[in-house]
């Protein structure tokens, strides 16, 4: 994997799906601390993954949301960080530097305008996933916001999650249960244990799959790693034993997936080693 993706944010970029078109669109990057992201990381292994830290020793992950354009239809699924930016408070354990903003200036590229997205579906309701649905005015005027039910129903467990951005997400809300469509070809896929209700979306068309898996993933070490849980994960346990089967999942033929924090390699396939004791991430 080329080093350099593994140390910046991606840019706008799009897969083919069948006949969706799937495109990241960027809201901006956060700088994550290792050794909350990835705690049994830091006791040793860091050295030989050099390459996932930059020059100030930080993760790089992005921020911002998965556009599926079905012709002049459209899904945003997570909403970004919004119109904000954070510094990096030196007694967070995992949290550095935050910036968002650029969401709506992306999406334009791709051609939607706001009020064209028929639904947002949210994977989680962490505030780096929530931000433009929760902007005054309101972004989304014509958006259903579909919330995973559970993760809805366990909202006072969300850290962070302000009562102003709750009633923001209350008031276009539909709560949707894992299997359900939540657009044609779009369904949502239950990957609890970093919140309690949190959720991925399986994209399918024509026979081809893209596994949106929200932060199931936080970084590509975890396919190799998947014993590797993060700081923010509510439940490691449950986050870890979803995740083998997530990664099992995107093993399967004609499926990529799509890690929202995975720095400039978003989109990618996951394939066994030779000797089938592993598997790794491959961009495409």
């Amino acid at each position: 994997m080329n080093d350099r993706r593994l140390r910046r944010p991606s840019a706008v970029c799009s897969v083919q799906v069948g006949d969706f078109k799937v495109s990241y669109v960027p809201d901006g990057a956060m700088l994550l601390k290792p050794s909350g992201p990835l705690p049994r990381a830091v006791a040793g292994p860091w050295p030989p993954y050099g390459a996932y830290l930059n020059d100030t020793a930080r993760l790089v992950a992005n921020t911002g949301g998965l556009l599926v354009q079905d012709g002049p239809r459209a899904l945003l699924i997570d909403a970004g960080f919004g119109p904000h930016s954070a510094p990096e408070d030196p007694g967070h354990p995992y949290i550095g530097t935050v910036h968002g903003g650029s969401l709506l200036d992306n999406l334009a590229k791709l051609g939607p305008r706001p009020d064209d997205i028929e639904v947002v579906a949210f994977t989680h309701l962490h505030t780096d996933h929530i931000g433009w649905a929760c902007t005054v005015p309101p972004i989304f005027t014509r958006a259903v916001f579909a919330v995973p039910k559970s993760e809805w129903e366990n909202r006072r467990q969300v850290p962070g999650l302000s009562a102003e951005a709750a009633a923001a997400v209350e008031r276009r809300m539909r709560l949707v249960v894992p299997g359900e469509e939540v657009f044609p070809g779009v369904r949502a896929l239950a990957l609890p244990g970093h919140t309690a209700g949190h959720t991925g979306f399986s994209i399918t068309s024509r026979g081809e799959r893209l596994l949106a898996f929200g932060d199931a993933l936080h970084s590509p070490l975890q396919v190799r790693h998947p014993e590797w849980f993060t700081a923010s994960d509510s439940d490691p346990a449950q986050s870890e034993r979803h995740r083998r089967r997530l990664i099992a999942e995107l093993q399967q033929p004609h499926t990529i997936g799509f890690g929202i924090h995975f720095a400039d390699v978003v989109f990618g396939r996951v394939v066994a080693d030779e000797r089938r004791e592993g598997a790794d991430w491959f961009p495409v």
